[in-house]
């Protein structure tokens, strides 16, 4: 059997550990994902020792000491050892160093600094261990300085806070963020989108986004968001079901959805929830699965349910037994009918369509195609 990807690399590299979120979570003894590596060695060389070793070498980002080393598919992200030199709240320059310490000084977090070595030592050089026993959420050293480094971690504060924290957050790291939320600013939107929908997906979400609120971070990320308290009760963990039961009744979506640069497939789901919950007997409900699709309608209906305290266990029970239903009739059907291509297709269709839906979505095709032949004719006699 081939030897595993994460294994292979730390073979092939002497000195090399494996670091940072892979050693956190089987500390925590949560799922461990992707391995990441580092090693004491320049970029360069690690690259040729990779490629001795029969691996695939990308250099991913190999100014800032990075690659990435496959095999059989498999990535591994392989850092050198850094030490910086200069920053400016968003980037950093750096210079390769042996020193773990070193390396590990310049990391957000002391659980996130924690190096693990193939025979099974684990190297904590800032009490990571134990805080993550706590669930306590602990800068590397002073706040401000690592946040001057990189405004970002502010949020990232948060969504670890999110994840990993118990009981009182640290007073000191609150202080220095409270101080850091200008800065904030400087940060990309793709940036602060990314570490927010990570947070929102944190089991402790709500008590996360109450503390960004107190310490000024939400507004100045976040306007459009009003008191975190409805987002406590959407169970589900999606980030975007949670990010609507975040934002105020009058939030501009499609504002937003620029400012943060939102994918479509986002800002479409966005706005599908962003509506009353579905209500009426079952031809109102077929009516409204055809125009929303299930989903939109279920988080409407879980959104609901936050908002006002209501049981709507038999509502979405209901959404789910029935089917979705599909208008049965394309431009095609109109042609073969002898309708000339044209705009006048797309309106002869969007009205049966509606006319469809005003019967409870029940008809078929056959139903429909006399439908869209008598308004064809009516249309043609009126010509």
């Amino acid at each position: 059997m081939a030897e595993p990807a994460p294994a292979a690399v730390l073979a092939a590299l002497p000195g090399s550990r494996a670091v940072g979120g892979a050693v956190r979570d089987a500390l925590a003894g949560l799922p461990v994902h992707d391995v990441d590596v580092a090693a004491p060695l320049p970029p360069e060389e690690i690259a040729r020792l990779l490629r001795a070793a029969g691996l695939k070498v990308i250099e991913t980002g190999l100014a800032h000491g990075t690659v990435t080393a496959v095999r059989g598919g498999v990535p591994v992200e392989v850092t050198a050892l850094r030490r910086d030199i200069a920053t400016d709240g968003r980037h950093a320059e750096v210079e390769w160093t042996t020193d773990w310490r070193q390396d590990a000084a310049r990391r957000d977090f002391t659980i996130n600094a924690l190096s693990l070595a193939p025979d099974g030592a684990l190297f904590d050089y800032f009490g990571g261990r134990e805080d993550l026993a706590a669930g306590r959420v602990r800068f590397v050293g002073d706040p401000a300085t690592r946040l001057a480094e990189d405004y970002l971690r502010a949020l990232r504060f948060f969504r670890f806070q999110a994840r990993y924290g118990r009981g009182a957050p640290d007073a000191d790291a609150l202080a220095a963020i409270r101080a850091a939320v200008p800065g904030l600013a400087r940060l990309s939107v793709e940036r602060v989108w990314m570490e927010l929908k990570r947070l929102l997906a944190g089991p402790l979400a709500a008590e996360s986004l109450a503390l960004m609120a107190t310490t000024g971070v939400l507004p100045a990320i976040l306007p459009e968001a009003g008191p975190p308290d409805v987002l406590a009760r959407i169970a589900a963990a999606d980030p975007l079901l949670r990010l609507s039961a975040l934002l105020r009744d009058d939030a501009d979506i499609a504002g937003l959805a620029r400012r943060l640069k939102l994918s479509r497939a986002e800002e479409a789901t966005l706005a599908a929830t962003r509506g009353p919950a579905p209500e009426g007997d079952d031809a109102m409900l077929r009516r409204s699965l055809a125009i929303h699709g299930r989903d939109a309608l279920l988080a409407r209906t879980a959104l609901a349910e936050a908002r006002e305290g209501t049981d709507r266990t038999l509502l979405r029970a209901r959404l789910m037994a029935l089917p979705v239903p599909e208008f049965p009739l394309h431009g095609r059907d109109a042609l073969a009918l002898g309708a000339a291509p044209g705009p006048r297709v797309g309106a002869l269709l969007a009205a049966v369509r509606e006319w469809w839906m005003d019967r409870g979505c029940v008809d078929d095709a056959e139903a429909c195609r006399a439908e869209l032949a008598r308004r064809l004719r009516e249309a043609d006699d009126g010509a």
